[in-house]
């Protein structure tokens, strides 16, 4: 192994090491640990690409504090909210996970949030985001972001149909929450049309599925808010 490869494989390591022994940590401290880890991997490759071995450390360390200044912290506040929304959400289809960097994901299918080529907000879904508003009321300090998507077929199936249409699944989603007191400053909106699927859209189960609106809420940590 060369000395350049060396140096970039070190902070790697120490990276890995860093975001995966948290066993005794608290929520805090595990995404800030996990942050300041893939940081220092990202620090450290850049760094060798642009100033050698020196660089490479010199990245890593760099790396490891934009990393632990990024990362979302899992409070009571979201424990709360992920578990009023499990029960607001029982037998919907909804799923409602914490994922690995400390947000709360809500994953809305079709059949209780759109209609193929419409952006209407359902009854149900109605129902399900009422509860969610009342969460975020409650917890001022969490930031959401919505994404809509569509399926292969929605309405004429092109592009420029469906990019629009998941952005209006999306907006049709935060502008429900806001009229339901939630600050429209606190969110973020975009959509991918067809072009993150989560199942096959050969069938109509699958297109189904690829038919949805995925909502996160996350509270950043103290230092990068």
């Amino acid at each position: 192994m060369n000395k350049q490869k060396t140096h970039i494989l070190a902070p790697l390591l120490a990276a890995a090491l860093l975001a995966t022994g948290c066993a005794n940590m608290s929520e805090t401290q595990q995404g800030t640990a996990k942050g300041a880890g893939i940081g220092a991997a990202a620090g450290a490759v850049l760094g060798a690409m642009t100033g050698g071995g020196s660089g490479a450390a010199k990245g890593a360390a760099i790396g490891a504090g934009v990393g632990a200044l990024g990362g979302y912290v899992w409070t009571q506040r979201m424990e709360d909210q992920r578990r009023k929304m499990e029960t607001a959400t029982q037998g919907t289809g909804i799923d409602v996970v914490k994922t690995e960097d400390n947000q709360l994901k809500l994953n809305v299918p079709s059949d209780i949030s759109f209609d193929v080529g419409r952006a209407d907000i359902k009854p149900n879904f109605a129902a399900v985001l009422d509860s969610f508003a009342q969460g975020l009321v409650a917890n001022p300090q969490a930031r959401v972001r919505i994404i809509g998507h569509t399926d292969n077929t929605d309405n004429t199936g092109s592009d420029a149909v469906n990019d629009p249409l998941s952005v209006s699944r999306a907006s049709h989603t935060r502008d429900h929450l806001v009229g339901r007191g939630v600050a429209a400053g606190r969110f973020e909106v975009s959509g991918m049309g067809e072009r993150a699927p989560i199942a096959s859209n050969d069938s109509a189960d699958g297109r189904a599925r690829n038919r949805r609106v995925e909502i996160y809420m996350a509270e950043a940590t103290p230092a990068a808010k």
